[in-house]
């Protein structure tokens, strides 16, 4: 047989077997996967929509509990966010509805669980819910900020809110309380120590102002932990305008020419003519001793808007694991609602017992109920002032002889 002839044979036997491999290896080929979980597409049914349309119905405390806000309330929010977030219908699925968006955003903000988790009461993919939560977060921020978190810019503003802290803590001249607390985080890749603090863990640091119905009127977020205290607060917007007179406070009462308009802050914050803290236990007299409790109870309300802030959005009981920038929006999210809905709901929100109340009879404090649990923001340390100015000792002296005197309230001698 000829050479040529055996070539021909051997080339149509291999053929036969390469295309019988190939038929057996298209056999074995795994279907193509579809674009999404089959029951992540019955979230209608299988997600909490199915659930919150059974509490709406029969109980309204619950559906409150679940969203931190009443069913109206929660409609109110709907209407201003949805047309932000809402998304069009494609030819290949159905959109995740604004509705449905705005629900996952703030079951994350009240309970602070991961994506992996929410996934399976919202029926949205983890990967969507990185998308979704921020971008919501987003849009709170920009429909509610305007109306709910304005900070004054006029004589007149600071004067409203000066007026109510001496309607409500018989404390004159004053712009509101200041504290900042440590937000705990999981720290960013290749951050190094760079938001690593004091106290052994990742942070950035929030500072706010509260005026005397516990509403924050200005927040400062993201500065990061690793930085002092004292640092935290020098860096702030709030401290260069304080310090340039570009805050357009009040001139002196005129009622009250001596006393400053003020702020009230606790040992972390540096005395200055227009920002009041506590006398240090060595050098406290009787007299100061009065100032002390006063400038306390005035300062309180800030203490107690944190407190609330943290029992209602329990996202600041977890060590956040997002970017900084969308940690710094997902802070100012809660901040906003926390305004809006001490205003529009405020009855289930932030309840009698969730402030802490003075028995004047007796001479005590009953605590808040979110002082029965353990708060995940941590305060500022002291900071050692240095560099006080005589104006801002002197205005402080004018102030424990204001509340010795003309300014003294009949209980404040039981209270100290």
């Amino acid at each position: 047989m000829s050479p040529i002839f055996m070539g021909a044979k051997y080339r149509a036997a291999l053929a036969i077997v390469l295309a019988s491999t190939y038929q057996e290896k298209k056999k074995k080929k795994k279907k193509r996967s579809c674009w999404s979980k089959q029951w992540l597409l019955k979230r209608e049914t299988l997600s909490h929509m199915a659930l919150l349309q059974e509490l709406k119905a029969h109980n309204p405390d619950d559906f409150k509990n679940y969203l931190r806000m009443s069913e109206s309330c929660f409609r109110s929010l709907l209407q201003k966010v949805g047309p932000l977030i809402q998304k069009d219908d494609t030819i290949m699925r159905k959109s995740i509805s604004a509705e449905q968006r705005l629900i996952a955003t703030l079951r994350f903000l009240a309970t602070g669980r991961s994506f992996e988790d929410l996934k399976f009461s919202t029926g949205i993919s983890a990967q969507a819910l990185g998308h979704i939560i921020p971008e919501t977060c987003n849009a709170i921020v920009e429909t509610l900020k305007g109306e709910y978190l304005k900070f004054p810019e006029t004589s007149e503003e600071w004067q409203v809110i000066a007026q109510q802290f001496n309607d409500y803590w018989n404390f004159p001249n004053c712009g509101g309380a200041i504290d900042g607390k440590h937000i705990r985080i999981n720290p960013p890749p290749n951050s190094g120590s760079y938001f690593f603090n004091y106290k052994g863990f990742f942070s950035i640091v929030l500072l706010a102002i509260v005026n005397a119905n516990y509403e924050f009127i200005m927040v400062d977020i993201g500065k990061n932990g690793r930085l002092s205290d004292g640092g935290v607060i020098e860096q702030t917007h709030f401290n260069q305008k304080l310090k340039s007179k570009q805050l357009n406070l009040p001139t002196n009462a005129e009622t009250k020419e001596w006393l400053n308009f003020v702020f009230v802050g606790d040992e972390a914050f540096g005395l200055h003519e227009n920002l009041l803290k506590p006398f240090p236990q060595k050098v406290l007299t009787p007299e100061r001793k009065i100032f002390n409790y006063r400038l306390s109870r005035a300062r309180r309300v800030v203490e107690n808007a944190f407190g609330i802030l943290a029992n209602r959005f329990r996202i600041f009981h977890t060590s956040i694991n997002l970017c900084p920038e969308k940690i710094d929006m997902v802070v100012l999210s809660c901040c906003v609602l926390h305004n809006f809905l001490r205003k529009d709901n405020h009855a289930s929100y932030a309840p009698v017992s969730m402030v802490d109340h003075e028995d004047i009879q007796a001479g005590t404090i009953v605590p808040a109920e979110w002082r029965n649990e353990s708060n995940r923001l941590l305060q500022l340390q002291s900071s050692q002032s240095r560099n006080t100015s005589n104006d801002a000792k002197t205005n402080r002296e004018n102030y424990v002889q204001y509340f010795n005197g003309v300014g003294k309230v009949d209980w404040q001698f039981r209270m100290v």
